[in-house]
């Protein structure tokens, strides 16, 4: 990126910055300033070269708007970011490497591939643990009510709710029933009918719209915030990043609601709101950064589909609901006395329902109307019942409810508030239950526990707060960057060491609740070093380890592990294992110790049997390598010897994959090089009755770059996954000279596909 935008820039004399409006984006700014400014033209003396564009939406409007009235980069808010970014790499770094290598170390059943800390996302977790420590010691307790049913001698029924609401002493329950059961007559004491307002929504910002996504719409924030950010994207609303609930003076409400007049869905609404004239939306919060979310073109369902459509559809609704009338209805309440007690029962009729016909959702909830009556009449007394119930826990917290409780502490922006949650999910601290409640797992339970039991304020919102608002000083040129920095990672340095030094007071926790790594797993391979079994722990991160040695090996992730024809590798004894990704996928052997402690200088932690740069293993890279890929740069072709008979060559760096010779017999690689390309040629033996060589002839030797019988059988698809650990990287040695493979004359160049598309369309030459 940093070399493209140096070609951009080269030669010229001005720049203008279009990045996002936001902390992050000013940032960015700076970021794109040190890779283009030291290539562009020299300025004359006191000439401005660099320009801030500010806009809130990508329509036309905006942008000529903003092209008018350029401005500068603001560099205090980037140092904010910049400051932010430190602490949260330095502080989280720490913790999660040493908790990770720790607990990793002697637990097998974590089922978590990193024990992670973070000073946004373990508060998070904080506020989901202490709601299940609320639940896990909640009594329930037992109550009574009155209930009483009343009619009229128009036979019109009402039910009564009983004024004291409650008593949790069931003899006193039982007088005051025995007491009212006597009377055959209720009496009304009062009746009023008041008109109220149910206000209409303030104007859209970015955490009611992921708390509504979650509540309403069922999606989480992380998924709600990037349809957000397409949505935006693609022009049909507006920056979607924004704490702002009022819209600004100078604010087109009228052209923004013109843009629906002709929506099948709304358009009565909006013609009647445009002919009466809108109502000025209510006055919200200006937090100076955007104006509120607010639909910037019209779109049909047809036209987004799916959860775009859902969002861009509440978005809409709410801000016509912004600019409509409140909705109006009358209470009626009837307050009745039967003997000594006090009963009541209202009712809501709605006048005009204003801003809730196009929000349905948010309408007065229809009730039956109450009879007309006056102080003094009586009713007849139907029946009086006295109703026993409990009181119930709380429910686990909900997505809404604890994005709520983050807005409310200051943990996180509305930018990074679902990123947190997101993360306290994946690391298998909460799990989603039905209606997006979060519910915490023991490995979650245990770290927060622990976190209290050493220092709780690292789990307590309190002290991120404290930093939030350091960094938003920064931001508005009040506090001295460095100062906050250093002051902000020596406390955390301190805690830190003090974490350290008291973990054995979390690993008491870890101990009642996981199982040693000794106790986990079962039989797999044997070790090299002590020739015993090692155990495969599948839990993640998948690992083997050894409890004679108490040695532990990780493995490759996202795939099964198996025995590889109890081989063992020439250097260290160990026995492979056969690590893949499924049918559609690829797979490659490997050594367990070779994986972790590279045998050879050019080898990297983390490689296979694929990678291996061993000179007559069978299993090596030396051996089983044809020619470079396709589509990378650094990877090779490798054959997959596991495969037949629907033998595939794989790439052992990117996830390209050929499949080959089908139903051949058997597939090796020869030691004879192309005279055309230099890859490695491959000997094929086909079974006779389904050979698919000219002639019925079953054994054929060629390059399956060049030979024009080889090229008829090989199909290029790509692995269904690929793990991180598969990426390559420069100066990797390839072995044999095969990687260096040349274009074969007159052949397209294979290159590297710019999107999905183009690469599932490349094919293999």
């Amino acid at each position: 990126m940093v070399k493209f935008l140096q070609v951009e820039g080269r030669g010229c004399d001005y720049i203008v910055l279009w990045l996002d409006c936001d902390k992050e984006g000013e940032n960015i700014c700076f970021e794109v300033l040190d890779a283009v400014q030291p290539v562009m033209n020299n300025a004359h003396s006191g000439e401005k070269t660099v320009f801030r564009a500010r806009f809130s939406s990508i329509t036309d409007t905006d942008i000529c708007n903003a092209m008018t009235r350029l401005s500068e980069p603001d560099h205090n808010e980037a140092l904010s970011v910049d400051a932010r970014q430190e602490l949260d790499l330095r502080i989280g770094c720490a913790f999660t490497r040493f908790q990770t290598k720790y607990f990793q170390g002697k637990y097998g059943d974590l089922d978590s591939s990193l024990i992670s800390f973070g000073p946004c996302q373990t508060p998070t977790l904080g506020f989901c643990v202490e709601r299940h420590d609320k639940i896990q010691s909640f009594k329930s307790e037992t109550y009574w009510v009155l209930q009483a049913k009343v009619h009229n001698n128009k036979e019109e029924s009402l039910l009564l709710d009983w004024d004291r609401v409650r008593v949790f002493d069931r003899e006193i329950a039982q007088m005051f029933l025995n007491m009212t059961k006597l009377e055959k007559e209720a009496q009304v004491e009062a009746t009023s009918r008041k008109e109220k307002t149910k206000q209409r929504p303030l104007a859209l910002n970015t955490v009611e719209m992921l708390r509504v996504a979650s509540s309403a719409l069922g999606m989480g924030p992380q998924h709600a915030m990037q349809i957000a950010e397409r949505l935006y994207t693609q022009g049909y609303i507006s920056y979607p990043r924004t704490e702002t609930t009022h819209y600004p003076e100078n604010f087109d409400l009228k052209g923004s609601l013109r843009q629906q007049a002709n929506h099948p869905y709304w358009a009565d609404s909006v013609k009647q709101l445009l002919a009466e004239g809108i109502n000025r939306p209510r006055k919200g919060h200006d937090a100076g950064d955007h104006p509120p979310i607010t639909p910037m073109k019209s779109a049909t369902e047809a036209e987004l589909g799916g959860d775009a459509w859902r969002l861009y559809e509440y978005i809409t609704r709410h801000f016509i609901a912004t600019v409509s009338h409140d909705c109006k209805y009358l209470q009626s309440t009837i307050s009745f006395r039967i003997g000594p007690e006090h009963f009541t029962c209202s009712g809501k009729t709605v006048i005009s329902p204003g801003f809730t016909e196009i929000m349905p959702w948010q309408s007065v909830p229809l009730e039956e109307s109450l009879p007309t009556c006056q102080k003094g009449d009586t009713f007849a007394v139907g029946e009086v019942k006295m109703l026993e119930k409990q009181t119930s826990p709380p429910d686990y917290l909900t997505e809404a409810e604890l994005i709520t409780l983050m807005e409310k502490h200051g943990i996180g922006t509305d930018a990074s508030i679902p990123v947190h949650i997101n993360n306290i999910c994946q690391r298998n601290y909460v799990t989603v239950e039905s209606g997006r409640r979060l519910k915490p797992t023991n490995l979650g339970i245990v770290l927060v526990h622990g976190y209290y039991k050493i220092d709780a304020e690292l789990v307590l919102p309190t002290i991120r707060s404290a930093v939030e608002k350091q960094l938003n000083l920064i931001a508005q040129g009040k506090a001295d960057y460095h100062q906050v920095l250093g002051h902000t990672l020596d406390i955390f340095k301190r805690k830190f060491h003090y974490f350290v030094d008291s973990i054995a007071g979390m690993d008491e926790l870890m101990e009642v609740s996981f199982s040693p790594l000794a106790a986990t797993g079962k039989p797999l391979s044997r070790c090299g070093k002590c020739h015993r079994f090692m155990k495969y722990i599948q839990a993640k991160p998948s690992r083997l380890h050894c409890s004679h040695c108490d040695e532990t090996y990780t493995l490759p992730q996202n795939g099964t592990i198996k025995l590889y024809k109890e081989l063992r590798c020439p250097l260290d004894d160990f026995e492979l294992v056969l690590w893949s990704s499924g049918s559609r996928g690829k797979s490659y052997p490997l050594c367990p110790y070779c994986y972790n402690h590279p045998p050879f200088r050019d080898m990297k932690k983390g490689m296979g049997c694929n990678e291996c740069t061993h000179p007559t293993c069978q299993h090596s890279l030396s051996m089983l390598g044809i020619g470079q890929c396709v589509e990378c740069e650094n990877g090779v072709l490798v054959l997959d010897p596991t495969s037949g008979p629907k033998w595939k060559v794989a790439c052992n760096t990117c996830n390209v994959v050929a499949h080959c010779f089908e139903n051949a017999h058997r597939v090796r690689v020869s030691a004879d090089n192309c005279n055309t390309c230099e890859a490695a040629l491959l000997d094929v033996d086909f079974n006779k009755a389904k050979s698919p060589l000219p002639g019925n002839e079953t054994q054929h030797t060629g390059c399956i770059f060049c030979d024009p019988v080889f090229q008829e059988l090989v199909e290029l698809k790509h692995a269904a996954s690929c793990h991180p650990m598969h990426r390559g990287g420069p100066g990797r040695r390839q072995g044999r000279g095969r990687a260096r493979g040349r274009r074969p004359p007159g052949k397209p160049n294979p290159r590297r596909p710019k999107d999905k598309m183009s690469a599932l369309a490349a094919y293999f030459v």
